[in-house]
Order: structure tokens, then sequence, then C-alpha cells
């Protein structure tokens, strides 16, 4: 009986990443390696892939001029130790590099110690002479001004230069700190963990083959990010729809086709099922176990994947090989699935840190209007009103980063918009539309009419629009709401002319021409009993 060990029995198959779908907290990996077969071979090996394989989730499927059929996938955890000998060597290196930098650094620093001390004897030796020159005019004054600055200056420059030395050797003792925490952890043996893949397979005759391996990993995900640039001048929004894409599943992403997806393969095909939800008394209760509650449902463990090649497959792979066909970069939503299949090789390593990369650029029209509450702030504030295109890219919700003119404004939170769906972005005070909000009347009348005290009031709101272009403004006030029936409060007067709103809101619609002043007044008498307080009129 043939050892199933015979390198013509088994054969390991070299495979890179050459495509990565990322969702929001995994990420489906495809692999593809080619291997020449003589027709014994009875399985397959792929080594060293990440221990965040989900092993239920391996696929593997297969292309070449040779008919094969696949008939099973398993996996094996394998324990191996790094050899150290070279990277600790090349550490050492360093350390004693840097090591050498910090007694070059500390001799200077010695140095300019000396020089230090030598003007400072210099200084004390001096004193006491010049002092005398002086008093004797033996020295003029412009002499001992050049010797004093000449002094100052040398002090000076010693002193900064040793600063510097200083700095340079906190900044190498950082450095020697982290090469000789990763030269003791390297050091440290650590096994390393892996999963080899076996597929079993039966091979019809000699050629080469093209296996493809595809599965699911952890510990990678992706989010939206976006950077909306707004220009007053053209009334457009320069949206650059971004990725920002982090992976720490222990193998690098280098030159892959990336596609991000907002498919959620871990939840599962099946909705989650409810369970009684039961209550009793406060006694019955106590008595009884508590219930847990009911959990989402886990995935079935997947069956090993099988494949077989189709006679008709078999008859075409002895002609010639058949290989993958290039898809181009698109944008696809399928129900409420959006892919995004990017152009360009994705490089993503497997370091844990965000990386981004742009899904596409795009400019929309938007129109600007301004809002102001004169009653907190004296300034208006003005938002771009968007509309997505109705042939457009749904945008996810994510974080934005908002510019006007190239000015950093702040940022936001984009919810869910999608193709046709109108949005608006919030782009800080316009200091060139002011407000004032004046109290022009508080008038107590002192007749006691029905047994009611009535008080008056009335504002005066001035706009003036400073800018070149004529605005649209909506501005919101507000009356106080009565929470108790013996005060009432009644609008009297207003100008414009506009319906009292619910919770006491007055709001206001204006066209504003340039270098336009507009002027609002409203009036409202506030009734109730003599002996009662009123309290939370804060005007």
């Amino acid at each position: 009986m043939t050892n199933l060990e015979t390198p013509s029995l088994r054969k390991t198959v070299p495979t890179q990443v050459v495509a990565v779908t990322v969702y929001g907290d995994q990420a489906l990996v495809t692999r593809r390696g080619v291997v020449a077969l003589v027709g014994v071979e009875r399985e397959l090996v792929i080594n060293s892939l990440p221990v965040t394989l989900e092993t239920d989730s391996v696929r593997v499927s297969g292309t070449g001029t040779v008919g094969v059929s696949l008939l099973g996938v398993s996996s094996d955890r394998i324990y191996t130790t790094e050899p150290v000998a070279e990277r600790a060597a090349q550490l050492i290196r360093q350390i004693q590099q840097i090591e050498a930098e910090k007694r070059n650094l500390q001799a200077q620093i010695d140095a300019l110690a000396l020089q230090t001390q030598f003007i400072e004897g210099l200084r004390e030796k001096t004193e006491e002479p010049f002092a005398q020159s002086l008093s004797r005019k033996n020295l003029s004054l412009s002499e001992t001004l050049d010797f004093l600055n000449f002094l100052g200056s040398q002090y000076s420059e010693y002193a900064i230069a040793s600063g510097d030395c200083h700095s340079q050797q906190q900044e190498l003792d950082k450095q020697l700190q982290a090469l000789r925490a990763t030269l003791h952890n390297i050091q440290t043996p650590h096994p390393k963990e892996s999963f080899n893949l076996v597929v079993g397979v039966e091979v019809a005759g000699a050629g080469e083959f093209e296996l493809e391996v595809s599965y699911i990993v952890n510990s990678a995900g992706w989010t939206p990010l976006y950077d909306l640039r707004v220009d007053s001048a053209s009334q457009s929004v320069h949206l650059s729809y971004l990725a920002e894409v982090t992976q720490n599943t222990g193998e690098d992403w280098l030159d892959v086709a990336l596609t991000l997806s907002t498919a959620k393969p871990g939840l599962g095909t099946l909705p989650p099922k409810l369970e009684p939800w039961y209550i009793d008394t406060l006694r019955s209760r106590s008595l009884q176990r508590v219930l847990p509650r009911p959990s989402l449902p886990t995935i079935a463990a997947a069956p090993a994947a099988e494949a077989m090649f189709s006679q008709e497959e078999e008859d075409l792979a002895d002609d010639a090989f058949i290989t993958a066909e290039h898809i181009k970069a698109t944008v696809a939503k399928q129900g409420s699935v959006v892919t995004f299949k990017l152009n360009g090789g994705g490089n993503i390593p497997s370091d844990g840190a965000p990386h981004k990369t742009t899904i596409f650029n795009d400019d929309y029209p938007c129109v600007f209007n301004y809002v102001a509450m004169p009653r907190l702030v004296s300034f208006a504030y003005l938002q771009a009103n968007i509309k997505n295109s109705a042939d457009g890219t749904t945008l996810l919700p994510g974080k934005a980063n908002i510019f006007r003119d190239s000015i950093f404004v702040g940022t936001t939170q984009l919810e869910n918009i999608t193709p046709g769906q109108e949005f608006s972005l919030n782009l800080g005070i316009d200091e060139n539309l002011k407000i004032e909000r004046n109290l022009v009347e508080r008038h107590v009348d002192k007749r006691i009419i029905v047994n009611q005290c009535r008080t008056t009031y009335a504002y005066r709101l001035l706009i003036t629009n400073l800018l070149n272009q004529e605005t649209n403004l909506k501005i919101t006030e507000q009356l106080p709401v009565s929470r108790n029936e013996q005060i009432k409060i009644r609008l009297t007067r207003i100008q414009p002319q506009i319906p009292l709103g619910e919770m006491g809101i007055l709001e206001w619609e204006l066209n504003v021409l340039p270098q336009e002043r507009r002027e609002i007044y409203y009036q409202f008498t506030l009734e109730h009993p003599p002996e009662v307080t009123i309290v939370g009129l804060d005007m």
C-alpha cells in the first residue's frame, strides 16, 4: 500500500490572495494558485492560512487543462515556531547603533557644559575689572556692551544646543524602549498558529490546474467616510465617498481586487424565532428560575465543500485554460445590499490600522438658505440643500468632514441617503447676515381688569444682508407657553403677518436682497391673577 504522505499523492499548492470582499465586521477572501499535476495526486494542500478563518465557510473550485474532481475539504490546525535569529540580530544592530548615537550626543552635551562653565567663569573674573575700568573711563560704553553681548550670545547658543541634544536623546530613548520590547517579544518563544486546508481530489491525467479557495475571516471591516466640500461661488458640493478599511486577520491584502459590501453574512438567513414572553406576580416569580432572554439563532455548520466538474467542462479543459472574466469596477444594489467593486488594486496590510480608499467623487448642485434663532444667536446659520440624483449611488450612514470654500467647518453624521432623496448640510454661522433682536416695549398695566394683571411685551428684529446676493432666510422666534390655566398669553400684533404655530413658535420665511435691511415686529400680552407669581419668564 502506498503511503499517503508520498509527495506524488499529496501536493502543496502555492496560493496568493487575489480578491477580498469586506463586510461590516468580516471579509470574504479568495485565493488562487496553479499546480502541475501528474495524475496520481489524491490531496492538494494549502498552507499557512490565518487562524481568523471560519472553517465552516471554506469553499473550493478550480479550472485547468486536466479533468479534476474535488471530493471535499478538511482543515488542520498547525503550530510552528518562527526562526528569530536573523530578526533578533537585526534588532540588536539597531539598538547598538542608537546607543552609539546617544553616546555621541552625550559627548556634545559634556563639551557644551565645559564651554558654558568657561563663559560663566569669564563673567565672574571680569565683573570687577570691568566695573573699575568703566568708573575710570578706560573703557567706552559701546565696548562694554559688545563684550556683554558676546557673553550673552555665547551662553544662549550653548544652552539652546544643549537643549536640542537632550531632546534628541529623549527621542532615542523612546526608540530604544520600543526596540528592546520587540527584541524581548521575539526572543520569547511564541508558537505561531495557522490552518492548513486539505482538498481531496481525483485527477484524470497530467496537466496544470488552478485551484481557487474562498473563506470568511474575522477581524476585518469597513465604514463609510465622506469629505464634503461646498463651493459658494458655483453653489455646488464636491462629495468624496471614501471607505475606511481595517483588518487584523493575519494575512496582508496586497494588490487584490477589493469589494466593499453592506451585506451581513454573520446574521444568517433565517429570521429570529420569538419565544413566549412570560409575566407573573413578584412573589411567584421569585420562586421560579428566571428564563433567559431569546437570542438570535446561530448559523448551522456548513457542510464540507464538494464540487465536481461536468463532463462538458472536462472536455473543454482538454483544449485550453478556462480563465476568469475581468469585471469592471461598478456600484451595485440588490435589495438592501450595496456593493462597491473598486478600480485598481487594493493594498490593506494586516496591521489593525484604518486605511482609506476612494469609492468615487462627484459634484452635486445645491441650494443655499439661512436659518436663524435670534433669541439664542444674533447670526444666521448657512445650510446647503442637496438632492441625490435619481440614478445616483446610495450614501450609506457615516461620518462626514465638511469644508466650506476650503475652510474646515466641522463634522456631521450622514444618514442613509437613497437615490433621489434630499438632504441638508449645516455649514455654520455666516457673519454677513446680521440680526439684531431688541425688546422695544415692556408695559405693565397698573389697572387690574377683572382680577387680572396684564403685561405687554414687544420685540423688533432688524435683519441686514451684507452679502452680494439675495438670500433665503427662515427666522424662528417663540412666545412663552403657559403650563397653568391661570396664565394667559395672547399674540396681539405681528408684522409681517404669519400664523402662530404650535408651542408658541413663530416662523418667517424671507427673501432678503443684497445690502437690504428688513424689520420684523411682534407683540404679546401676559395675563394672570395678582396673587400668582410667574416663573420661567426669561426674556
